[in-house]
């Protein structure tokens, strides 16, 4: 009974780690989708080059490892099994992906940090082109890595498919303080320069319009400020949500890497798939929780979804055929149409203005 209730156990563990996986696939193809869609349709976005690569990123991690992380057998979380090419395939795109995406979110925080403490000096800020040139090269150097790892095993024994189940070999490290540690630091100190700046320009004194202040607001206001009494407002929460989403979701995976190849096996589906959720929270918390974002989708889903017919609606509420119907409530019946009250101009006009005031209101 003993047994049979643990494997039950594991078997609902297992049911549920697939459901959740299955989700933060499907939310890493619907995010980055759509804002990919927003970003080339909106022309004049801040960062907007920045964010496409981020979007393209998560969107081959999703078309790519996440699939596989679903489909083939242990340590992933399906039945079906890798044959050597396969596995090396699965290797290398980890190890060039994972790290396409650090840099890359690296890379679009000083960006942001450029663009918000020295707005007005372009000329100390790189190409994109450039940026995007040096985060793939490197990525393609870190997933070169993982073809001088140890090869694969055949089909009866594991076939350490992944980075972390001895995929890289001795490059492990390397590659993890490439990885993880460089962007993080990267992140770390753009972020925290932007979190000073922006606690120092609203502690200081009102002084006629500061620009700078309205500058970090207007540039980094991501959401309501949680309290009144938190330095930098709307502008300090950004840098916190922004280090702390990648401190929660890359840093398992980067002390795995780090973990003795053996009992990096053993947590390799969770710290896995708790990394692969930063591909799906991505897009809301460099996208949708930036007003120029929003309301950029606001406009495209409105002009994406099909209008009412308004002729219908137009005669319905015209003002006058509310004041005929109206005048015919207040009407005495035994009067003729002739005999009614006649309205003068200026009455007629304010009963036309209050009925499309009101119409204004309901609109």
């Amino acid at each position: 009974m003993a047994n049979h209730t643990g494997i039950s156990a594991t078997e609902l563990a297992g049911s549920v780690g697939l459901i959740l996986a299955v989700l933060v696939e499907v939310g890493a193809v619907l995010g980055n989708g759509t804002l990919l869609v927003v970003v080339l349709r909106t022309p004049g976005l801040q960062d907007a080059f920045y964010l496409a690569h981020l979007c393209v990123v998560d969107l081959l991690a999703a078309a790519s490892i996440m699939p596989m992380g679903l489909l083939a057998g242990p340590p992933g979380l399906g039945s079906v099994p890798l044959d050597p090419s396969s596995c090396r395939a699965a290797r290398f795109l980890s190890a060039a992906l994972l790290p396409a995406c650090t840099l890359g979110v690296a890379a679009l925080g000083l960006a942001r940090y450029r663009l918000i403490v020295h707005p007005l000096r372009p000329g100390a800020r790189p190409a994109p082109a450039l940026v995007l040139t040096a985060v793939w090269a490197a990525a393609a150097l870190l997933g070169a890595l993982s073809l001088l790892g140890p090869p694969p095993a055949p089909p009866p024994a594991p076939a350490r498919c992944s980075v972390l189940a001895g995929g890289l070999g001795p490059f492990r490290p390397l590659w993890a303080l490439l990885a993880f540690a460089l962007p993080a630091l990267l992140l770390l100190a753009a972020y925290g320069s932007i979190f000073l700046v922006a606690r120092r320009a609203a502690l200081r004194p009102p002084r006629g319009t500061r620009l700078r202040s309205d500058s970090l607001d207007s540039r980094l206001s991501f959401l309501p400020s949680l309290r009144p009494r938190l330095p930098g407002g709307k502008a300090a929460l950004a840098p916190a949500l922004a280090v702390g989403q990648f401190a929660a979701c890359w840093l398992p995976y980067g002390c795995a890497c780090l973990a003795p190849a053996a009992r990096a096996a053993a947590a390799e589906a969770a710290v896995t798939w708790v990394a692969y959720s930063a591909f799906a929270a991505h897009p809301f918390l460099y996208g949708l929780l930036q007003r120029p974002v929003r309301l950029a989708l606001g406009r495209l889903t409105r002009q994406a979804l099909p209008r009412l017919p308004k002729v219908c609606m137009q005669q319905a509420w015209n003002p006058r055929t509310l004041l005929q119907r109206l005048q015919r409530l207040h009407k005495d019946p035994a009067l003729g149409p002739s005999e009614g009250p006649e309205q003068t101009p200026e009455l007629a006009g304010q009963s036309s203005n209050v009925s499309r005031g009101h119409l204004r209101d309901f609109s």
